[in-house]
């Protein structure tokens, strides 16, 4: 039966376009992190939505579970298949057309396959931006960003990539398509769907391309870093900067010591950015397009960048700011940038570490990491956080304290001590990085009972075979 669905499935993609050899499927079958490894029957590289509605009703007739699969830069194993489902791994890396930009209406219409980066630089030709910002761009693709509903540096300005998304189009688990590209921002004809697909991990449908927002390509930013005397401090200074800049600022990013130490250890060329201990460092850039903020002085200064100066001056006065950096030049801005985005390459190669993914109500970041930083390092761990200050959301990984053997560290209790810390909090136990497989046992455990059997329900009534990616997402009963 295998075979023959694999020789069906050459029929409608080319022979080319599926891999069966051991050594041909082995970067698709072992997730980015490397902790979740399976086997699939085949990887099957469809090239148009008539081709994943082609693959999804063959395997549908045999019970043949698919596993959607982008770049492959996933941290929860969504996006390979897990034992006991006989799985087709879908690549839809060769659905990689950006079909249409409008600059007029300013929306793209690009397919799933397409790495985020590339949109980034296509629609740049048109003086216009995609403002879906992180690490992975350029590798990372729509499809999985829409699949984990990914967010990024700059939610606190544009949102994360469902409040991006004007419409999709999806295969669902009949084979049918749903074509819902037509870039409205008003259309209350009935459920949400893509709404409904966004951030499911392709337990519901498999999402071929969509319909996005674009914004003004910004004329003038201003970055800095900034030392802060402590985590309350640092929301406080946010939303003065937004009250004062009339909410440009575009990321709030918190980089406390402790990163800062490893990305430098890591990669030793990096550039501290002030001199000393920085305790509670923060990466903020205000953006915009007004042409005024533009403006050059007799002197070369640039009129939205002095009026942060001097905001961030007033800061340091009134000792919110302990200290400042900023950005002269493109260069050091993107020095700036590049420590930022190079967080979890460093912590990944400074060791073993176990990685949180968790959003806060503001006014409980301070609290939380305050306890939490205390509880952990006398566990034997040393807490490496960084955070989208701006939206609430923290990336808080465990790694082991100097001296300490990580094998032998209580890694159980310390991530019950914080997830039930947080949840006291009125936290989420994940913000951006999706479900998969990794944190299941939390979905069965925190999430709310009744809100589970919704999900079920739904995902009963779409997909009753479990062909979409089963195993994912939804714990089992």
């Amino acid at each position: 039966m295998s075979a023959a669905i694999v020789d069906a499935v050459r029929d409608i993609v080319g022979s080319e376009n599926v891999l069966t050899l051991p050594e041909d499927v082995a970067g698709y079958v072992r997730d980015w992190t490397g902790r979740y490894q399976s086997k699939a029957l085949a990887i099957v590289r469809p090239a148009t939505t008539e081709d994943v509605a082609e693959i999804v009703k063959l395997c549908a007739t045999q019970n043949i579970a698919i596993v959607p699969q982008g770049g492959r830069t996933g941290l929860c194993g969504g996006g390979v298949p897990r034992a006991g489902h006989p799985s087709i791994i879908l690549s839809l890396t060769r659905m990689n057309a950006v079909r249409s930009v409008d600059p007029v209406g300013r929306t793209v219409v690009v397919e799933a396959g397409v790495v985020l980066d590339v949109l980034h630089q296509h629609v740049l030709e048109h003086d216009l931006v995609f403002p879906l910002m992180f690490g992975a761009k350029g590798s990372c693709t729509i499809g999985g960003n829409l699949s984990t509903n990914a967010g990024g540096s700059n939610v606190v300005r544009y949102g994360n990539t469902r409040e991006l998304c004007l419409g999709i189009e999806a295969v669902m688990p009949d084979g049918s398509v749903i074509n819902a590209l037509s870039g409205l921002r008003k259309d209350n004809t009935g459920y949400d769907l893509k709404d409904l697909l966004i951030g499911a991990e392709g337990t519901l449908g498999i999402i071929t391309a969509a319909v996005f927002k674009l914004v003004p390509n910004p004329k003038v930013t201003a970055t800095a870093f900034l030392s802060l005397p402590s985590l309350e401090a640092a929301i406080e200074v946010l939303n003065r900067l937004q009250d004062q800049t009339g909410d440009a600022v575009e990321a709030f990013e918190f980089m406390p010591r402790a990163a800062v130490d490893v990305i430098c250890k890591v990669f030793p060329d990096t550039r501290r950015p002030l001199d000393g201990d920085v305790e509670n460092g923060v990466l903020v850039e205000v953006a915009s397009s007004r042409p005024n903020d533009s403006e050059q002085g007799e002197d070369g200064s640039i009129r939205l960048q002095i009026e942060v100066m001097e905001l961030l001056g007033d800061l340091m006065e009134e000792g919110l700011i302990l200290d400042a950096m900023v950005a002269q030049s493109d260069q050091q801005r993107s020095d700036l940038w590049r420590m930022r985005e190079s967080i979890l390459e460093a912590i990944t190669e400074n060791g073993p570490a176990y990685h949180l993914d968790v959003s806060l109500p503001l006014g409980r970041i301070a609290p939380f990491v305050s306890k939490m930083d205390v509880e952990m390092a006398r566990l034997g761990f040393q807490p490496l956080t960084v955070g989208h200050l701006g939206d609430g959301n923290l990336h808080y990984a465990l790694a082991a304290a100097e001296g300490q053997d990580w094998e032998s560290l209580p890694l159980e209790a310390a991530k019950e001590m914080v997830l039930d810390h947080l949840i006291g909090l009125n936290g989420s136990f994940s913000a951006e990085h999706g479900i998969g497989q990794s944190k299941l046992g939390e979905m069965a455990k925190l999430k709310q009972a009744s809100q589970l059997a919704v999900m079920r329900a739904i995902k009963r009534a779409l997909d009753p075979k479990n062909i979409m990616n089963p195993g994912k997402l939804i714990p089992e009963n």
